[in-house]
Order: structure tokens, then C-alpha cells, then sequence
């Protein structure tokens, strides 16, 4: 082990004898008074220990280059220290040091395959995020909700998993429920309780439960009859958006009655979200609706929608939107999405994607498919490509068989050091830049002529 890794060495600056809070976690863990250790007397008392173990505990020091940066300069030796001493951190006194600690173990679990370690410590685990969800603010209840995600995807769906479900998910349907809690948290909570719930629930009537906790706070944004043809945004939009996509998630697991059931029920209300001035809940209402056509026509295959007509107006003025109030940006994504989305509707069409992964690559060929993959490329972030590489759950989900085996010397070639792909970034905007100055010089010397 290098030098400066030893972990009887004190911190730089402070004296032997007294510690760093992850080290006495770790000791306290060791002695079995873990709950009664108090490393820290106050708020002030924690930026000592954060410098200490900001190597582990900084959301961007596994989030950054993925799971290379973990293989290139720490053993798993090495990781399995951090992880451990940011687990003893989720105890800690100071929000802001539970807070880092739930984000690094979060970022380290999206980064790289830790089955066997967080096995053992599943229930440690699961522990410290029901009690950050409990007795945590806004951001320590968001960044509990992504671990429980992470956790769950690198468990996969078995007994474990049920269990961690269990015990969360009365949580985190109450913290969603709750309309005095911070709709951050409440947001991240219902993509958590959906994520959760499609890996781990082994109980339709559970997975029944979920699906109506999540209707009933994306459907308070249907229009209603004395509203006008416009649905305005509230602070809620965010929150209503996110239990829209994880309800449409689960809904791809139920069974075919389900499915009737919910089909009969929304197909008529979930187009007026369409007219909502806001434009990620327009692309959400639109990309839902173009998966549960999918699904009405992969039960009965003439499936008939009364209200075509009117449905496909509406999504070709979206595809084709020009309205001056709206922002560049938004009108650009949205006429992109809507022109998929018009072509599923009316030509059942799906216009492929692919995703490379490794020596791999994936085909995204319908909705349902792609759906699937934006969740969970959601809460992985850049660690969603070492996962389809090496996660039996998410390979078995996009039937990509079993892991493939790759020796390290091919994993270094594949490999793109910071360096080169800044170098390769900057050779692509000068080439943008120098395209586009010719192209302004031409038009200035057409103006120049007439």
C-alpha cells in the first residue's frame, strides 16, 4: 500500500492522537458503541474530517472518469477502506458530512460493481438511508433516495433487494405524499420508489399500490373542465413529471388487465398535459403517450384510439412548433421528440438508437426499450455504460445476454485518457468555429454584391 494511503497515518496538520472522524467511526464500529460516538460537537466541527476524506467523500471523485479512475489509482482494497469509513460517516453529527458520505457511496455504486462488498453491509446500508430519509432535509433526502436507487440496481432483483423495498418503500411513499416536504426530495423519491419498486417488488398488489401513489400526484396536472386550454406551471410541475415517469416505468411490468385497466383510464386525460407550458412535461406527456400506444397495439394489434384526429394535430403543432414566446432551446428538443413521437402515433414506427458500451452495443428499437434505458441512464449518470457491461440485472432487462469477458490489455486500448478527449473537443470546435466564420463571409459578401 503507498505510503500515503497507510490508514494509521494521521492527518497532514493535526496531531496523532486525535483522529479523523472517519477514523473514529471506523473505531467505534469496532468497539460496537457505533450509535454513541460523537466525533463531532457541532456544524463547524466537520470541515476537519471533509478535508480528511474529501478523496471519498467529493461527488465527483468516483462520478468523474467511472470506474477507470478506481482501477488506475486504488486496489479494491483501497475502495473497499473508503466505502467503509464513508459508511461510518452516514452517522456523523453534520447533515453536510452524512450528506457527502451518501453521495460518494452513491457515486462509487454507480461507478463500479460492488456486489459482494454491499451484501454484507446491506443492512448497515439500508439502516442509514431509511434514518437520513426520516430525520434529513431536502438534499440529505435526495442523496439518501439516489443510494437507495443505486443500491437496489447493484442487487438486482431477489430477496435483498424485497427487503430494502420493505423496508424504504412506506418511507418514501410518505415523503412523496407529504405536501410540506421539499419537492426536490419528494421528486427524487418518486423516481427512487419506481426504480425501486420495477427491480425488487415480488407482490402485484404492492406493485398496484405503487402505480396509484403515483397517480395521484401526476394527475392533480390534468386539465380540468373550468381550466383554460392551457395547463400553467406550479412548483409541483417538477414533482409531477417525475412520478409521470416512473409510473409509465412500472406500467410496462403489470399484467395485461393492468394495463387495459390504466389504458382506459388515462388515454383520454394524459393528452391534455400536452398543452402545459412547460416543455419537459410536454416531452414527458408526449413520449408516455407514444408508450402506452405501444402497449394498446402490442395487445390488440387494430387497436382503434377514438380521438386520433385531434391527438395528431396537436402532436404535428408540437413537432412543428415556432411560438415566439417559447426559448431556441426548448422549441429545438421538443420538435425533435415530437416528430418521433408523431411518427409512433400515426406510422407505428420507432426511429432506432444505438448505444455502445465497450466492444458492445445495444439497439433501442421501441418505446418501451427506451423508456427503460433514459430511467435508469437517470440514476447511474456516466456509470450507466460500465453497468450494461458488467450488471446481470440491467443485461437480463435489455436481453444482452451474459457479461462479456474482456482481458485488460484490450480494456486499455479501448480506453480515452481526459487529455485526449480535450484535445479531440477542442479540434471539433475550431472546426465548428472556422465553418461557421466561412459560412458568415459568404454571407456578408452575397449582401456586399446586391
Amino acid at each position: 500500500m503507498p505510503k500515503n494511503k497507510k490508514r494509521n497515518t494521521p492527518h497532514r496538520g493535526g496531531s496523532g492522537g486525535g483522529g479523523s472522524g472517519a477514523a473514529a467511526a471506523t473505531a467505534a464500529t469496532a468497539g460496537g458503541q457505533h450509535r454513541n460516538v460523537q466525533p463531532f460537537s457541532d456544524e463547524d466541527a466537520s470541515i476537519e474530517t471533509m478535508s480528511h476524506c474529501s478523496g471519498y467523500s467529493d461527488p465527483s471523485s468516483f462520478a468523474e472518469d467511472g470506474p477507470e479512475v478506481l482501477d488506475e489509482e486504488g486496489t479494491q482494497e483501497d475502495l473497499e477502506y473508503k466505502l467503509k469509513g464513508l459508511i461510518d460517516l452516514t452517522l456523523d453529527k453534520s447533515a453536510k458530512t452524512r450528506q457527502a458520505a451518501l453521495e460518494g457511496i452513491k457515486n462509487a455504486l454507480a461507478s463500479k460493481m460492488l456486489y459482494e462488498f454491499i451484501l454484507e453491509r446491506r443492512m448497515t446500508l439500508t439502516d442509514s438511508i431509511e434514518r437520513c430519509l426520516k430525520k434529513g432535509k431536502s438534499d440529505e433526502q435526495r442523496a439518501a433516495a439516489a443510494l437507495a436507487s443505486v443500491l437496489c440496481i447493484q442487487l438486482g432483483p431477489g430477496i435483498e433487494s424485497e427487503e430494502v423495498l420493505k423496508t424504504l418503500g412506506p418511507i418514501l411513499k410518505k415523503i412523496i405524499c407529504d405536501g410540506t416536504a421539499s419537492i426536490q426530495a419528494r421528486q427524487t423519491c418518486a423516481t427512487c420508489f419506481g426504480v425501486c419498486c420495477f427491480i425488487a417488488t415480488d407482490d402485484i398488489t404492492e406493485l398496484y399500490s405503487t402505480l396509484q401513489c403515483l397517480e395521484n400526484i401526476f394527475t392533480k396536472s390534468y386539465l380540468k373542465e373550468k381550466d383554460a386550454n392551457v395547463i400553467c406551471s406550479t412548483p409541483n410541475t417538477v414533482l409531477h413529471i417525475s412520478s409521470l415517469l416512473a409510473w409509465t416505468l412500472l406500467l410496462t411490468i403489470c399484467p395485461i388487465n393492468e394495463v387495459k385497466k390504466k389504458l382506459e383510464m388515462h388515454f383520454h386525460k394524459l393528452p391534455s398535459l400536452l398543452s402545459s407550458d412547460d416543455v419537459n412535461m410536454r416531452i414527458a406527456a408526449g413520449e408516455s403517450l407514444a408508450l402506452l400506444f405501444e402497449l394498446a397495439r402490442g395487445i390488440e394489434s387494430d387497436f382503434f384510439y377514438e380521438d386520433m384526429e385531434s391527438l395528431t394535430q396537436m402532436l404535428r403543432a408540437l413537432a412543428t412548433d415556432g411560438n415566439k414566446h417559447r426559448a431556441k432551446v426548448d422549441k429545438r428538443k421538443q420538435r425533435s421528440v415530437f416528430r418521433d413521437i408523431l411518427r409512433a402515433v400515426e406510422e407505428r414506427d420507432f426511429p432506432t438508437e444505438t448505444v455502445k458500451f465497450g466492444p458492445e452495443r445495444m439497439y433501442i428499437d421501441c418505446w418501451v426499450k427506451k423508456h427503460t434505458y433514459d430511467t435508469f441512464k437517470e440514476v447511474l449518470g456516466s456509470g450507466m455504460q460500465y453497468h450494461l457491461q458488467s450488471n446481470e440485472f440491467l443485461r437480463n432487462v435489455f436481453e444482452l445476454g451474459p457479461p462479456v469477458m474482456v482481458d485488460a490489455a484490450t480494456l486499455k486500448t479501448m480506453k480515452i485518457s481526459r487529455f485526449e478527449r480535450h484535445l479531440y473537443n477542442s479540434a471539433a470546435f475550431k472546426a465548428r468555429t472556422k465553418a461557421r466564420s466561412k459560412c458568415r463571409d459568404k454571407r456578408a459578401d452575397v449582401g456586399e454584391f446586391f
